[in-house]
């Protein structure tokens, strides 16, 4: 063989070697690329888990940053990732929540409605949730009471606890449907057996306002007992009402004066007004206006009417 035709051979092989052989870089992306797409498909998993649970938006919201920190990763990359990759469901869903709460990207709820949509198209359960949602709320786009039942509805026929109670409170509020307070019951109450804390609360305010069924003080007590544990806003400043107004239970100002505090500080609109109104007129505390307007300001700045009326008496 000659020298000229081994240094082919030799070139060839090497030219080979190149082509075939990914270089470490590629095989970092590669792995890079896979994991996120693992990822997005656990978040958005996770992230429905905790609907089905009753957890709170702005709680889900702080938990998808957790995960995403947990994990070292950049939120501009995964971002980025999302963009690029609008092959499934969760990939299409997430970037979907990404629009609608800022995350990684301006907010863009017409942007993230139409992701919404589109992930819906392909049988997305967290995405039927949410968009059932903005059509409930209008939120950036109008409401279609009709849309919303519809969603709720399926994601109820399909067990998911969820779509249960977001059914329940249609039936409750008669959104997209007549209303009927005797399903309303009884789908909370289907969903409160099945441990979601927003079913437990409503079911607790049946009881409590004979909604659907008999009033029974005493089980609406107990139920928001059973939801403050499960960490639950509303359930917090339910329970606090109940000791503050001797509902199932005894008087205990004390009592009531730390659930609405805790409930308050958690961003509850109700509690933050009914903190206030114990500060204004020292009831079973020590009288303080200024903490009752810090309080009143807090609650109307998310808009509690009552807040609001009560600042135009006090500050003028």
């Amino acid at each position: 063989m000659s020298y000229k035709q081994l240094q082919i051979i030799q070139n060839f092989d090497k030219m080979n070697k190149e082509e075939i052989e990914p270089t470490s870089q590629n095989i970092h992306e590669n792995i890079f690329e896979e994991d996120l797409s693992i990822l997005v498909e656990d978040l958005v998993n996770f992230y429905f888990k905790e609907i089905n649970e009753g957890k709170d938006k702005n709680e889900r919201k702080q938990h998808i940053l957790d995960y995403i920190n947990e994990h070292n990763v950049k939120l501009q990359e995964i971002s980025n990732w999302l963009l690029n990759n609008q092959n499934d469901s969760s990939s299409i869903y997430l970037l979907g929540y990404f629009n609608f709460h800022g995350i990684g990207v301006d907010v863009d709820k017409q942007n993230a409605f139409e992701l919404y949509k589109k992930a819906v198209g392909m049988e997305n359960n967290a995405a039927q949730f949410d968009l059932a949602n903005m059509y409930m709320d209008g939120v950036d786009i109008d409401k279609n009471h009709d849309k919303s039942f519809e969603l709720s509805n399926k994601l109820a026929k399909n067990e998911y606890p969820g779509g249960i109670n977001l059914l329940g409170y249609c039936y409750d509020m008669g959104i997209g449907t007549d209303v009927n307070t005797l399903k309303a019951f009884e789908l909370y109450k289907k969903a409160a057996n099945l441990g979601n804390s927003h079913g437990i609360n409503n079911l607790g305010c049946c009881y409590e306002g004979g909604i659907g069924t008999e009033i029974n003080k005493q089980k609406a007590f107990e139920l928001y007992e059973k939801v403050v544990n499960l960490g639950h806003k509303s359930g917090m400043n339910n329970l606090g009402c109940c000791y503050d107004n001797g509902i199932g239970t005894e008087v205990n100002k004390q009592k009531a004066f730390e659930l609405y505090q805790m409930a308050a500080n958690l961003g509850n609109d109700v509690a933050q007004y009914n903190l206030a109104l114990m500060y204004e007129n020292g009831d079973g505390i020590t009288e303080d206006l200024n903490k009752a307007i810090y309080w009143y300001k807090k609650s109307a700045k998310q808009g509690y009417l009552g807040a609001q009326n009560k600042l135009e008496l006090l500050i003028e």
